[in-house]
């Protein structure tokens, strides 16, 4: 014969009851939990890197350095060509930006078309890296390569320059500057989902602002939720 605790609900009431007050006491909308989304981090250099390349006395240069920006990206391969004034050519490519936002540029600077802009933008795309510029300094040896051998010698200096390089993982984040009262710091905190959501910075004057960083792929959502608990807020570039 099943006996049962006096006074003692069964579990299934228990966890009805449970819920029931877990769902009345939530002040505010929860952010879904975060996951891991290839828009939120990008491949970058993690500093300069040099290569080098001989070909039937022909000399190959690499050069890549870290670029934020095109105007970056240009003046590095200036500074290349005012160096290395002497030399036959210097050709570049360069990727800055991900996603639909990705800006890419390359120059075969006097060679063959497509002989050493593209074979140097494809080492960088092979790299999977962004934000970069690679250029390689060509002295010539006398012997012509052909326009297979060109191709190659220009890739492979890339590829070295880039492997000397090394890379590192970005993540991407976007400022959000909150303002709410007081009695609502809390209900804004528990939308905070570290490191996708976090706490940047906060300050406490008469009304309370909060800066929080957040990760591309969880924009949208956090703004929705601070729409929807009409809290105050600014989105900074």
């Amino acid at each position: 014969m099943k006996t049962r605790s006096r006074g003692r609900k069964p579990a299934d009431e228990r966890r009805k009851t449970a819920d029931a007050i877990s769902a009345s006491s939530s002040p505010v909308s929860r952010l879904p939990t975060p996951g891991s989304d290839p828009a939120d981090r990008r491949i970058i250099l993690a500093g300069p890197g040099r290569g080098e390349v001989r070909e039937r006395a022909s000399r190959f240069l690499a050069f890549a350095h870290p670029a934020s920006s095109a105007r970056e990206a240009v003046r590095f391969v200036e500074d290349l060509k005012k160096q290395y004034h002497d030399a036959t050519h210097v050709a570049y490519a360069w990727r800055i930006g991900a996603g639909r936002e990705t800006a890419e540029r390359s120059s075969d600077a006097g060679e063959p078309s497509g002989t050493a802009g593209k074979p140097i933008a494809s080492a960088i795309g092979t790299a999977g890296v962004t934000d970069a510029v690679v250029a390689v300094v060509r002295y010539f040896g006398g012997t012509r390569l052909g326009t297979g051998g060109l191709s190659r010698a220009y890739r492979d200096a890339a590829a070295r320059c880039l492997a000397a390089a090394g890379t590192r993982i970005r993540r991407e984040t976007r400022s959000v500057l909150v303002r709410c009262p007081y009695e609502r710091i809390g209900a804004l905190r528990r939308l905070l989902r570290p490191p996708e959501v976090a706490l940047e910075d906060e300050s406490y004057g008469p009304t309370p602002a909060l800066k929080l960083s957040v990760v591309p792929s969880r924009l949208a959502e956090l703004l929705a939720a601070l729409d929807e608990n009409r809290f105050d807020y600014e989105l900074e570039d």
